[in-house]
């Protein structure tokens, strides 16, 4: 059995900036599109952000979480 790879989702840099403006921890609604139903913090490969912007927004999540915003882990 013989998988094919996928090719990675490109994302302008228009795009990217975009995304890259909207993280801060008050922005709840889309923080939670990048953490998984476990609360965990989606890996960069899924996420497609840059570098600096998924460094934004681990930081992002981790101060949401430290001022009580969203959960450490969801039960």
């Amino acid at each position: 059995m013989v998988r094919g790879f996928r090719r990675r989702r490109r994302l302008t840099k228009e795009q990217q900036a975009e995304i890259e403006d909207q993280i801060d921890y008050k922005n709840l609604t889309f923080i939670r599109q990048y953490i998984t139903d476990r609360g965990k913090i989606r890996p960069r490969r899924t996420t497609y952000l840059s570098v600096k912007g998924q460094r934004r927004l681990t930081q992002a999540v981790k101060r949401a979480r430290h001022l009580s915003l969203l959960p450490y882990e969801v039960k």
